[in-house]
């Protein structure tokens, strides 16, 4: 049988075919070198051991974060040969592996989500003080969603809980994450708090809660957040990035809602307080009626008084110029046509006069006017 003869073309399009059937999908696991990333968009870098050095293409849309070269890294992707510029894996995903790896991962990205101002206070927005709806991002088989879920009902019953059932830790974790955060705020009818939480474990299960995708649309949410990922040492950057932290599942569900007992509790203080100070203010009020009808009844009567006397004045002036009172004196009151005389001006001899006395009238007429 003679030896089949293949061009490049067809010889690359050969060994992809056998490389998408034989291995779809690798995992491979080494020290990062020579990574670059061109135009904003491309990434390449190379992953190498003591005995091998392998390519890897890529976008940026594949990237947990900065990256450096001497971080240890496991990357999923495809293994292609291309016709111009040689074979290479093409990126999938890119997790740092190895506690130093990831923290230095996770402090490169700090520093620069940092100088962005995602962590900043000023950003940060208070959660509802009773929450109806819950936006619970979290696996649904895990003991977080299950310590979470009995907190909550036994410190405030009757919030409705929207589960969205993601992994936490590998692979597939950041893009579940910000799938589920990004489902919540599309919604028409949004949740009053996302919840975002898993229970402890080492770095590299925590790691999805510091890859940059899953920090940015936590700070991008629309709906306040809560992330309460680990144990009480654990921070993530998603916490530093969230409207809240908690520090595992169960204080995220003392924090997100209230003690009922201690609510209860402080409105019968209210009540209380506010029963005491009603009745202080009425008794207070009626001392101050009291005082004022007194007060009052003690003005008025000086008023009365002093009506008294001026009355009394009034009826002794009026007793004096009372004309009677003149006429029984032995006055008498001089009138000539309806009109009382003062004056002798005017009068002639012969002008008939009416003279009143206290006891009559008599009628006179003129004989001299002196």
């Amino acid at each position: 049988m003679p030896d089949m003869v293949l061009s490049p073309a067809e010889f690359v399009a050969l060994l992809n075919q056998t490389l998408e059937f034989a291995y779809p999908s690798v995992t491979i696991e080494g020290e990062l070198t020579n990574f670059r990333v061109s135009k904003n968009r491309w990434v390449y870098f190379d992953l190498h051991d003591d005995e091998a050095s392998i390519k890897f293409f890529g976008t940026v849309y594949n990237l947990p974060g900065p990256l450096q070269d001497g971080l240890r890294i496991r990357v999923i992707g495809t293994p292609r040969l291309h016709p111009r510029f040689g074979f290479s894996v093409n990126i999938s995903s890119i997790a740092p592996v190895g506690e130093g790896s990831i923290k230095k991962a996770a402090d490169l990205l700090a520093a620069k989500l940092q100088a962005e101002g995602l962590f900043e206070p000023e950003r940060k927005r208070l959660l509802p003080a009773i929450p109806q709806t819950i936006g619970l991002i979290t696996a649904a088989n895990s003991a977080a969603y299950a310590d979470f879920i009995k907190i909550l009902n036994e410190r405030w019953g009757g919030v409705e809980i929207q589960l969205a059932d993601v992994y936490v830790q590998g692979t597939q974790a950041p893009l579940q994450l910000v799938r589920a955060i990004e489902y919540f705020n599309e919604l028409s009818d949004l949740p009053d708090v996302l919840v975002i939480t898993r229970g402890g474990g080492s770095a590299e299960d925590l790691a999805a809660f510091s890859d940059e995708r899953v920090v940015r649309a936590v700070a991008a949410s629309r709906v306040p957040t809560l992330v309460a990922v680990g144990h009480e040492v654990d921070v993530s950057l998603a916490e530093l990035a969230a409207d809240m932290r908690a520090s595992t599942p169960t204080n995220a569900a003392q924090v997100v809602v209230p003690s009922r007992s201690e609510v209860l509790s402080g409105l019968t203080a209210i009540k209380k307080s506010f029963n005491q100070a009603i009745n202080n203010q009425l008794q207070t009020t009626v001392a101050d009626s009291q005082q004022s009808r007194k007060y009052i009844t003690s003005q008025v009567n000086l008023l009365l008084k002093d009506l008294q006397n001026e009355l009394a004045s009034n009826r002794k002036l009026f007793s004096i110029f009372n004309p009677e009172a003149a006429l029984k004196r032995g006055y008498a009151i001089v009138s000539r046509g309806g009109r009382h005389l003062s004056s002798v001006r005017g009068l002639k001899v012969g002008q008939s006069l009416n003279v009143q006395l206290a006891d009559g009238t008599i009628g006179a007429s003129i004989q001299e006017v002196q």
